[in-house]
């Protein structure tokens, strides 16, 4: 591979992994604009600790756990904790395709994007600690296991699962834990009340609006 095509490859690969940056900020302004104004500061700094423990635990273990070099076949394998480069030279990761740190910074943000999908669905119905001991937890294990069954060489990819863009590894493994948590957790408290439903009023519809249109600009990028 030439040197040229060597660092296009990376340079997409991180392009990519800007535009899934981007996604958390329209998942932020989403959320944000469709609670009430009091807890708006609560969702803006619970997207931001979806980040950092995003970035932290998929360094700690959740990467290894994805990608544990295992047989193809597999359900579930650990790599160890931490990153471990092949050889010790990044440059020889994916056959010289790409390096592995490019690889690593734009699986940690797509595993970042699974929390964020539940955090919109839970939004004022679960508290910040109880929601980011879920996002470790998520990001750390839950994850990085069912992208491991495709992305990693596990069953699903030793019999021909196809994967389009993340579209189950990450949206709908993200959209099922989101379904769970509402059915736990029930409606946000005061929507139901014995005299009938009570209408939540959004905090800013320009807002979400503008969530939306950033969402359609990464997911069409």
């Amino acid at each position: 591979m030439t040197e040229a095509l060597f660092t296009t490859n990376n340079l997409w690969i991180l392009m990519a992994a800007v535009l899934v940056f981007i996604m958390h900020l329209g998942f932020a302004a989403l959320e944000a604009g469709f609670v009430r104004r009091k807890n708006t500061a609560n969702i803006l700094f619970k997207n931001v600790m979806i980040i950092a423990i995003g970035l932290i635990t998929y360094y700690a273990m959740g990467f290894n756990l994805m990608y544990p070099g295992m047989n193809e076949g597999g359900l579930f394998a650990f790599g160890g904790f931490g990153l471990t480069m092949p050889g010790g030279n990044p440059i020889d990761y994916a056959e010289g395709g790409y390096t592995y740190w490019s690889d690593f910074i734009f699986q940690a943000m797509f595993a970042a994007t699974g929390a964020t999908i539940v955090s919109g669905a839970v939004a004022e119905r679960i508290k910040l600690s109880s929601f980011l001991v879920f996002a470790t937890v998520f990001v750390a294990i839950l994850y990085p296991i069912t992208g491991m069954w495709k992305w990693g060489y596990g069953w699903l990819d030793a019999r021909g699962f196809y994967d389009f863009a993340g579209s189950t590894i990450v949206h709908s493994v993200g959209g099922w834990a989101a379904l769970a948590g509402i059915i736990v957790l029930g409606p946000r408290a005061g929507k139901y009340t014995p005299k009938g439903i009570r209408p939540i009023t959004p905090n800013s519809m320009p807002l979400a609006a503008i969530g939306v249109f950033l969402l359609w600009f990464v997911w069409f990028g």
